[in-house]
Order: structure tokens, then sequence, then C-alpha cells
């Protein structure tokens, strides 16, 4: 993630909590404070600290208000998207989005996301472009979601190999709208290990938790063309092609 644009109250980002609910309990719960704005972002970003009790985290803050209104979305929805985002991630086992939740914060309700510290060593241009599994597992899952907009630096690559993927505002239209620069498996076979993925997906959207969580998110036409990608993956059995209606790299790609 870009660096804030002031001197942060929270000189370095404290290690992440390690497991998830934890991570997610201190967003839901604890005091926010913010440090500084994210300047290049399109919509305010602001970056935290979280405390609750001796616990302490840096995160992100997106609150509703500071979203700039989008012409193919409707206003005031992109901090759920978000959150829906998280939801779906979570559900495939992957972790792909880190520890997200909705809240109140000092600018009012928004998306509160736990900030990831990366690999700097790593070439982002050359993981953009890499066969990395894991990369590939992030590929699926915004043809889930329909990521209109997968820029190579919303990628962070951890130094243990993992890659956390963040700023999916723009997701679950229900126009196939994926734009994306991960699209060197296109037209390729889906991995057993993702077909397995998506059928449980298949189920936990039609009828189990993650179903009734995105209605709670998105609306029901939403959570309805999220089902039927899934379906549609799994009937095809390949990666998606770029759609002919719609750009299919996102601009700037970085």
């Amino acid at each position: 993630m870009t660096a804030p644009e002031s001197e942060p109250a929270v000189k370095s980002a404290p290690p992440p909590p390690v497991h998830d609910e934890e991570a997610l309990t201190l967003l839901r719960e604890g005091t926010l404070e913010v440090a500084g704005r994210l300047v290049e972002a399109t919509n305010m970003t602001l970056y935290c600290s979280v405390r609750l009790g001796d616990r302490q985290a840096a995160c992100v803050y997106k609150p509703v208000r500071g979203e700039r209104p989008l012409w193919d979305f409707p206003d005031g929805t992109l901090a759920a998207r978000e959150v829906a985002a998280f939801e779906v991630s979570q559900a495939t086992g992957w972790r792909i989005v880190p520890p997200t939740v909705y809240r109140d914060g000092p600018f009012g309700p928004g998306m509160c996301q736990l900030w990831i510290d990366t690999e700097r060593e790593i070439d982002l241009m050359r993981l953009v472009k890499s066969r990395n599994p894991v990369v590939r597992r992030m590929a699926v899952f915004d043809a889930v979601v329909n990521n209109a907009d997968r820029k190579g630096g919303h990628l962070l690559p951890l130094p243990t190999g993992h890659v956390y993927g963040v700023d999916h505002g723009v997701c679950f239209s229900v126009e196939d709208k994926l734009r994306t620069v991960l699209w060197q498996w296109r037209g390729k076979p889906l991995s057993r290990e993702a077909v397995a993925v998506l059928a449980k997906l298949e189920r936990d959207i039609e009828s189990g938790p993650l179903g009734r969580r995105l209605r709670e998110l998105l609306s029901l036409a939403e959570v309805e063309a999220t089902w039927q990608r899934v379906r549609r993956l799994l009937d095809t059995g390949v990666h998606p092609y770029p759609s002919e209606g719609w750009p299919a790299i996102p601009w700037p790609p970085i």
C-alpha cells in the first residue's frame, strides 16, 4: 500500500494480529485514530491506528461519505462491496482479502481493513506476469466477484509467499466488468483446487451463510449474478476470456 500523506501517529505499522478472528474483533471494536491520508487513492482513504485494550494495529478506513459518485455503481455502496469481497475471500479459504469490516468511524460508517506491510524486494511487475499459483487463485477470485479494477498495485506480496489483494470497491456488478492485469490464464483449464472451491461457493451462495451475508451487503440481483458467475466458471471449466464490450486491462495497469 502507498505510504500516507502525513506523518502517521504510528511510526511503523505494528505486526498484524496472527489470526483473522483476532484482527476482525480489533477492527470492529477498537478505537480508530486517523494518522494520515493516502493521497493517490480515488476515494477518501485514511491510514489509521486501531486500539482495543493492549492490542493495536494499523488499518485503512474508507468512509462512505468520502466515496466519489460513479456512473456504473450505485452511490454509497463501495464500502459494502469491499466487505462483500472479504466475505467471499474467507469462504474460498484462500485469504485473498485482508480482514475487513463495516463499522462507524471518525467520519461516519465505512470500510475498515487491516493494513498489510509488503515485501519490498519483490518485483511487482514480474509477480503480475508470473504463473504463481497464489496469484492464479486471485484471478479466479476476481472472476467470481467481477472485479472491474485489478491493478498490479493492488497485489500485496508478503515475505512468506502469500499475496493479498486490496481495493475491491468496484466489484459485484450485474454486468460483466472483469478488468484485470491477470489474464495469463485466460482459456486455460481451472485447477482441481479451484473447481472444488467454486463448487463449495456455489452451495454457500445459493443456500448457505455466505449467501445470507452477501444479501446484507449487496442487492439481490448482484448476489444472483455472483452465483451465476460461479456456475458459469464450473460449466466452462476454464478461466474466462476478456469481454469484447469492456476494456480488458485497467488504466493505469499498476
